[in-house]
Order: C-alpha cells, then structure tokens, then sequence
C-alpha cells in the first residue's frame, strides 16, 4: 500500500508578496462605514453606544422635554399658579373630549356644575354634557412677567371662552393642579442641577486631594468624610433646613436647601474619586507627567480624572434624582421650600391628610412626574454608563 504524501515542492511554500509600493498616507479599503468607525473621535463612539441603549434613549427624550419645558412654564401653564377659582373649591379633573352626539367637534371640555351637599359638606359636581366647550391653543390668558421682564399674556393652551378647564382638578383654594404642576417643575428640576454642582465640586476637589496627595490629607479627609456618613441623613437635612431663618425671602430659601443638598451629597462621591486615583496615580502615564513637571492640579484635572469619567458621569445621573427626592421629602415635610414658592414637594405637601386624599385623590397627581423624572435619569445613567465606559 502506498500513502500519498502532500506535496513538498518549493511552489507549495511560496508566500504571496504584493509588488505594489507601501504608501503610508494610504488607507486600507476596509469599507465607508468601517473607516468612519476608527477615524471616530471618543465622543462619537459613546454616541453610537448610547444611541443603541433604546431605553435610555427613551428616557434621554423624557429628561429633555421636562427639562425645555423649564424656561416656559408661564407660557405652557394654562392659568397663573396663584389664581384661585372660588367657585370650584376641589374639583375634580375635567376630561378632554374629541367626540359630541357621534360628531368630530375637536378638543372640548364640559363644563361642571355644582350643588352643595348639606348632609356631607361637600360640594358635589356634576358634568353638563349638553354644552361642549372648546379649548383655545396660542391665545391671550392672565398676565404673566416673562422671565420677570416681559409683560405678556400670551399661552400655549387656554381654557374655554367663559369656562374652565381643569385639567387634574383643583386644590383647597381651587387652583388649578395643571398649571401648578407645570410651574413646580421648574424649581424641582432646577434644584437638582444646582445641588449636583456644589456636591461635585467638593467631591472632586476632597477626593482628588485624598486620592492623589495621601498622607496625613487623605486621613484627615477621610476623618471628615466618617463623620458625615454616620450621621442619619434625612434627621440632619430636618435639623439644617429648620435652621434657615423664617424671615428668609423664597429665593434664599431655594438656595439655602440646594446648600444643604449639595453639602451632605458629596462624601460618596469623594471616596470613589479617592479609591480611583489611588489606583490611577501609579500608571505611567501619571509618572511621566510628573517628570516633565506637571502641576498637581493639572495632573489630576488633565490625566486622572477623565480616565474614570464614566464612572463620573453615572454617579451624576444618580445623584440629581436624589437631590429631587430630597427637597420633595423636606417640602413635603414642611422644612424645604415654602408658599408662595411653589415645587412638586410642596404641592404634595397638602396631601398630607389621608382624609383629603381619600376624597380628592388628584392632589396626589405631583407624585407622577416625581417618579417618571427619577427613573428616567436612572435609566439614561445606566446607558450613559456602558456608553462612556471603554470596555464595555
């Protein structure tokens, strides 16, 4: 029996070689999309993560819509926050309707009529479904100062000609919730924002110090730090906000609870800078910055600190629902912002009667947007996360 054998002639070993000359400002013919892929800078590749995150694509939009309807809520807000209607003393939401009799009439409401019970105190409404009235988009409403500067009257929405429209009903002294819940955005949101400001810039500045100097800094940082954690942090922030002088205009109110935010939120963040500038300060990259006679601050503000980025950027998404939370707990409470500042937490501040909320449960409506906002940053946080982390 004979084997064959593979073929060992000299042909059989011959490599290919291509004759063509190399040219280094050549690339290689790997396709449109590929090259667009490895010439993309950083910031585009963590667009092309997040962008494939649906969820917190989703939540992104959420946040941004919240977030423009900020600077316009006098023109959004159907009715001025403080005009009270003394008719309609804890109405119930009027419904938007688009059909009258099997006819397309467009958005209307039906207007309430009411008869008070002796028996029960109460005001009972009733819905008059024989008088549909239209609801009015870009007219002329109350007067509002724009930014505080222009007088205008102008809104995005009115109620009807010589009616009313109360969209999530109406509160003690019959105001409007819509439009209260519109104008409470803008200091809950706003808050948020401000507070993770201060709480980051003392945590960047206390943890790179910890992290990058040592010594007897880091033990007196993280002295500073214990001490702060193991005080219980919804009976400090009730001991501080109780503190602010009661003769405090609303605007010193609003920023002295985004202080007091701001400065009992940063010592997590702090120890998470310290623990990854311990590790990151012995790379090379750091020590050959260190020979060619960078600053400390340039070191830390230059090379350490965007190498944990992700991780910056996650702990920010996390900590303004946090901050939210907190004022709403304070306002709700009674120890945050005060009328006539309106917030989210001082709506559900008259909610506080379980008697009040088992008769008109629409004053618990403040609660929606408290809880979409917080999972929405929770979601964008988890995708901006994996988007800005580099080997996700």
């Amino acid at each position: 029996m004979s084997t064959a054998l593979p073929s060992t002639s000299p042909s059989s070993k011959r490599h290919y070689v291509d004759p063509t000359p190399f040219d280094p400002g050549a690339t290689e013919p790997i396709g449109t999309e590929n090259e667009s892929f490895y010439r993309a800078s950083s910031w585009q590749l963590m667009w092309w993560k997040f962008r494939r995150h649906k969820i917190a694509l989703a939540a992104a939009f959420v946040l941004l819509v919240f977030y423009l309807i900020v600077p316009f809520v006098e023109v959004i807000a159907p009715y001025n926050q403080t005009k009270r209607h003394g008719d309609f003393l804890y109405a119930p939401p009027q419904p938007i309707h688009l059909m009258h009799e099997g006819r397309f009439v467009g958005p209307f409401v039906y207007p309430y009529k009411f008869t008070f019970d002796l028996e029960t105190f109460r005001r009972v409404y009733t819905v008059d479904t024989s008088q549909p009235q239209p609801i009015r988009f870009f007219c002329r409403g109350d007067p509002y100062a724009f930014w505080g500067v222009w007088n205008t009257n102008v809104h995005l929405i009115c109620p009807p000609e010589n009616g009313t429209m109360f969209l999530l009903g109406t509160d003690r002294l019959g105001r409007d919730m819509f439009s209260r819940i519109i104008y409470g955005a803008r200091i809950s949101l706003t808050i948020g924002i401000i507070g993770i400001a201060v709480s980051f810039a003392l945590g960047l500045f206390f943890g790179g110090l910890a992290g990058y100097i040592g010594g007897w800094v880091d033990h007196v940082i993280q002295r500073m730090i214990e001490i702060l954690r193991s005080l219980p942090e919804l009976p400090l922030w009730l001991a501080l906000s109780a503190a602010l002088p009661p003769n405090w205009s609303p605007i010193l109110v609003f920023f002295g609870i985004t202080i007091i935010l701001g400065l009992l939120d940063w010592p997590g963040l702090a120890r998470a800078v310290r623990s990854k500038l311990l590790a990151l300060r012995e790379e090379d990259f750091v020590k050959a910055a260190e020979l060619m006679g960078a600053s400390k601050r340039r070191i830390i503000a230059r090379h350490l600190i965007p190498n944990f980025m992700s991780h910056l950027i996650a702990s920010a998404t996390l900590s303004i629902p946090s901050m939210i939370l907190g004022e709403t707990a304070l306002s709700f409470l009674g120890l945050g912002l005060r009328p006539p500042v309106t917030s989210w937490g001082v709506l559900l501040n008259e909610a506080q009667n379980l008697a009040a909320v088992q008769l008109h449960p629409w004053l618990l409506f403040p609660m929606v947007p408290v809880i979409v906002v917080v999972l929405a940053f929770n979601f964008m946080g988890d995708g901006l996360r994996d988007a800005a982390d580099p080997y996700h």
